[in-house]
């Protein structure tokens, strides 16, 4: 079986169509995008992400420090490539339940949808939004660093604007690892059928808007916000198997009883 999952809200599409805008011009550029813990999560994780856009490949370099050491990050592009649309990061307003904690359900409202999984391989559809095992991970001083050229169609990179950066996961209580000690279960993960999944797996860690894209048409109708749709999430079975990389040893004996009675 694929270690392939996706965890986090996806819109109903499949593959990189979604970036399919007709009548647009190429967009080629260098933009920067700050990555911070904008949600008030004491993640402690913060970063910077350089993306360069030529003809219909994107390339995107993040550097980052005080994530979870030896952890894989999911992270992604979120937001719309309608013009109408105007999502942003969240801030610690977003907590609806007081816990000290923007949660994955919380941030979605905000940040929008996944528009590109940025894996380290294979496919950066939304329905990768969280292979775990091709996420990238954290080095044992907590330190990530990513590089990857992205194939485009046409008229997508006229859109970045409109994009922004989400990487989850932290260490809430400083053990160095994800657990449910801290701060339970994921509720994303339960609201799946899969148990055992550590919140702080993933809750966001640093968000980050792009600096220097052009401006454009200005969105109509202030922010709007995400669907939360689960639609085109993989199945929960393999989810819970791509949940096995954070969960550790335990974890892994519990999920594989798990499925073995599915």
């Amino acid at each position: 079986m694929a270690l392939r999952t996706s965890l986090l809200a996806v819109p109903a599409v499949a593959g990189l169509t979604v970036f399919a805008v007709p009548g647009t011009a190429r967009a080629d550029g260098d933009y920067r995008i700050n990555l911070k813990d904008t949600m008030g999560n004491d993640s402690g994780s913060s970063g910077t992400a350089h993306v360069s856009i030529h003809g219909d490949e994107m390339t995107v370099r993040i550097k980052g420090s005080g994530f979870t050491p030896k952890s894989p990050h999911a992270q992604h592009f979120h937001g719309s490539f309608s013009d109408n649309k105007n999502f942003t990061c969240p801030t610690s307003a977003a907590d609806k339940d007081g816990d000290g904690q923007v949660t994955t359900e919380e941030g979605l409202p905000a940040y929008g949808d996944i528009m590109i999984s940025l894996t380290a391989k294979g496919d950066t559809s939304p329905k990768s939004g969280l292979a775990v095992d091709r996420m990238p991970k954290a080095d044992a001083e907590g330190n990530l660093s990513y590089k990857r050229t992205i194939k485009l169609p046409d008229g997508a990179g006229d859109k970045i604007r409109n994009l922004h950066i989400v990487q989850h996961g932290l260490d809430a209580n400083g053990n160095g690892k994800y657990d449910a000690d801290a701060l339970g279960e994921s509720g994303f993960a339960k609201s799946k059928g899969v148990d055992g999944i550590p919140e702080e797996a993933t809750n966001p860690a640093t968000c980050g808007t792009v600096n220097g894209a052009a401006a454009g048409a200005p969105p109509t109708g202030g922010v709007e916000t995400g669907d939360g749709s689960t639609a085109g999430i993989e199945s929960a079975g393999l989810f819970a198997v791509g949940g096995l990389a954070l969960t550790g040893a335990a974890g892994a004996v519990f999920l594989r009883r798990r499925l073995g009675t599915k």
